[in-house]
């Protein structure tokens, strides 16, 4: 692919409003931008997705740095690719650090895309013009819950993800559902959960939710099939499914419905292409989940969206759901419930160059 050099930055910014899970919260949000370049000046993009500490995975926005930065480049650079299909097989011999790989991969997806002048979309298979558009609520209180979805309802989200946990499910999905009976509802468990909470769970079952995403341990697939026979309400897996084997043994084991693909969680688009396949393949469900991420992912999760596979309106919000000003131009909009898939060359957005710039904490460029 000719790559001239690569740029990484890292890049910090405040979210409009605190994210909260069991597990904590998000006020200012940090991550890596890859910055690709060939030698005739094209530059394709890719975002790290890590948080700065190991709460949703192991990695955090220091370690895919130094991924980064001392393996995953140097060993772009000794070993060479044609296409970016190629990025994932290379990258093997080093264990996880899924984010770190999938920066560098989508990068080379988007640097690809451009250089044969057409969409990423149309790249990896993508046949939609439109994609719907869900949004996640993260917030303490049942009131806040409420307002945000109304908010959210507003401006034409098609459904809606909350953040639940032992404490406060039957609650706050009793009190949307009092004021939202026919809102399409699924429920975040982050792990919350163990198998003694099986009838507690089946009290859910009620209220017709889409899914239960990720109620037991973070690296589980065997539990999961118990639990999924008991409930009606379908299970998804998110955090379970690093690998395209993953998904093939939660299949075959029943221990969901559905799956969550996150690009970066698994390693990049060509992972994710292939897990995708193999649900749509087996009948499995699936919907692309988000990371608070900024424009960049936002970008590539839409082009993922668009393949034909995925009906479930995904995790992929406004910019301005999160950011005063994004990376992006133009910025992510939803209109109509739904989010138009770019037919411009690549990821289909420019940078942002001065907002790159002023968010930017630090800068490392590689030549090759």
């Amino acid at each position: 692919m000719d790559i001239n050099k690569i740029t990484l930055y890292k890049i910090s910014m405040p979210l409009k409003t605190p994210f909260t899970t069991h597990l904590g919260t998000v006020k200012d949000r940090e991550g890596i931008i890859v910055e690709v370049a060939d030698q005739e000046g094209r530059k394709g993009y890719g975002e790290g997705v890590a948080f700065s500490s190991p709460w949703y995975t192991e990695e955090t926005v220091d370690t895919s740095w130094h991924m980064l930065k001392k393996f995953l480049i140097p060993l772009l650079e000794k070993k060479g690719l044609s296409h970016p299909s190629e990025a994932g097989p290379i990258f093997d011999p080093f264990r996880r650090n899924l984010m770190a790989k999938a920066a560098l991969e989508t990068a080379l997806w988007d640097l690809a895309a451009k250089r044969v002048n057409v969409s990423l979309s149309k790249c990896i298979g993508g046949v939609k013009e439109k994609i719907p558009s869900g949004v996640v609520v993260g917030a303490k209180t049942k009131e806040e819950v409420r307002r945000q979805i109304e908010s959210y309802l507003q401006d034409g989200y098609q459904r809606v993800k909350i953040k639940i946990s032992p404490e406060n499910d039957y609650d706050f999905i009793s009190e949307i559902r009092r004021y939202y009976p026919k809102l399409p509802l699924m429920a975040d468990a982050n792990s919350a959960y163990t198998l003694d909470h099986i009838e507690h769970l089946k009290r859910l079952d009620e209220f017709g939710l889409m899914m239960i995403e990720q109620p037991l341990e973070y690296d589980d697939i065997v539990d999961h099939a118990k639990l999924q026979k008991e409930l009606k309400t379908p299970i998804c897996l998110d955090e379970s499914i690093v690998t395209f084997n993953d998904a093939r043994r939660a299949a075959e084991l029943g221990s969901c419905k559905v799956i969550n693909i996150k690009i970066g969680r698994v390693g990049g688009l060509g992972t994710a292409k292939k897990i995708y396949d193999y649900c749509t393949e087996k009948g499995i469900q699936v919907w692309c989940g988000g990371m608070l991420e900024f424009g960049i992912s936002r970008a590539h999760n839409i082009a993922l969206a668009s393949l034909e596979g995925f009906t479930i309106p995904g995790d992929i919000s406004a910019s301005s759901r999160y950011w005063e000003e994004d990376i992006i131009l133009p910025e992510v909009t939803v209109k109509n419930g739904g989010i138009m898939v770019p037919d411009k060359p690549g990821i289909g957005f420019e940078i942002n160059e001065k907002r790159l710039k002023e968010v930017t904490i630090l800068k490392e460029t590689f030549a090759f």
